[in-house]
C-alpha cells in the first residue's frame, strides 16, 4: 500500500478541522459588519436635527479598518473646480474611497447652517410660522469656498458611510422633512383662497368674475357672443350692462 492511497485529511488529528477559505467576498461583508458595529457614540455630533461625525474622526476610524484605504475628490472636467453648478438648483460635490478594490461614490449638495441648498447667488424662500400664523422671508446667502469645503467633507463621511462606517447615521435621510409643514401649507393655502373670497365679497366686486371675461375679449365679436351668453343677465342689471358697453368703446377705439 503506498502513500497515494491516502487523502490529506486521514494524517489530520481528530479535534483538528479544516478551515473554510475566505473568499474576497467575505472578508468585504467582514469588514462592512465591523464598520456598521463600531462604537462611536463619543465621536457622534449633533447640530441642526442632524447627527454627524467630524471627518477626521471618520477618516481614523475608516484607516484602522483599512490602512491602505484612499480617497479623491471627484472635479469637474469642465471647469476643473471640486464641484459642479446648477443654476436652477444648486451646488453638487462628489468624492470617491476606494478600500481593497472596492469603491463607492456619493454626492451631497452645499448647504447652510438650515440645511438649504446654496447657490452662487443669494437667494429668498418662504416659510410658515406657527406662531404669527403667516409665511415669512427667508434668505440662504451666496455660497463660499468655505461653504464648499465644508460640504466636500461631510460628503467624504457620507462615502465612507457606504463601505459600512456610521451607516446608521444616514438612516431615514431620505424622509420627508416635515409632514405637519405639508398640512400647513394646504391650510394656508385654503384659508387664504376664502380669505380672498370674503374680501371681494366684502368689497362689493360681486361682478370681478364676469369683468375678467369681458376685458378678455379681444373684438366686438367675441364681446356680442359673450352678451348673448349673459344677456338675461345684463338686461336686468344695469352695471353689468355699462361693463359691456365700456368694454365696446375700447375695442372699437383700438380697431
Amino acid at each position: 500500500m503506498s502513500s497515494e492511497d491516502f487523502s490529506p485529511i486521514d494524517f489530520l488529528n481528530d479535534d483538528q478541522e479544516q478551515q473554510p477559505i475566505k473568499t474576497k467576498e467575505d472578508n468585504v461583508a467582514e469588514k462592512f459588519n465591523q464598520l456598521v458595529s463600531l462604537n462611536l457614540g463619543d465621536k457622534v455630533e449633533s447640530k441642526n436635527g442632524l447627527s454627524y461625525i467630524s471627518w477626521a474622526n471618520a477618516w481614523k476610524a475608516f484607516k484602522d479598518v483599512y490602512p491602505m484605504a484612499n480617497y479623491k475628490v471627484i472635479k469637474n472636467p469642465q471647469t476643473g473646480l471640486p464641484y459642479f453648478v446648477d443654476p436652477a438648483v444648486g451646488i453638487m460635490v462628489f468624492t470617491e474611497v476606494e478600500a481593497d478594490g472596492l469603491s463607492y461614490t456619493m454626492w451631497l449638495p452645499v448647504m447652510d447652517s438650515s440645511n438649504k441648498a446654496m447657490k452662487l447667488e443669494a437667494y429668498q424662500y418662504q416659510i410658515w410660522n406657527k406662531t404669527s400664523r403667516q409665511y415669512e422671508s427667508k434668505t440662504v446667502e451666496a455660497a463660499t469656498m468655505f461653504d464648499i469645503n465644508k460640504a466636500i467633507m461631510r460628503c467624504l463621511v457620507k462615502t465612507l458611510s457606504m463601505h459600512g462606517l456610521a451607516l446608521p447615521l444616514y438612516a431615514g435621510e431620505d424622509l420627508p422633512e416635515s409632514i405637519d409643514e405639508t398640512k400647513d401649507f394646504q391650510q394656508t393655502s385654503t384659508l387664504q383662497k376664502n380669505k380672498s373670497r370674503k374680501q371681494r365679497k366684502a368689497s362689493g366686486d360681486r361682478y370681478d368674475g364676469i369683468r375678467q371675461a369681458i376685458n378678455s375679449t379681444n373684438s366686438t365679436q367675441e364681446l356680442n357672443a359673450l352678451y348673448r351668453q349673459h344677456e338675461n343677465e345684463v338686461k336686468n342689471n344695469p352695471q353689468i350692462l355699462a361693463l359691456f358697453t365700456a368694454r365696446k368703446e375700447q375695442l372699437l377705439n383700438a380697431a
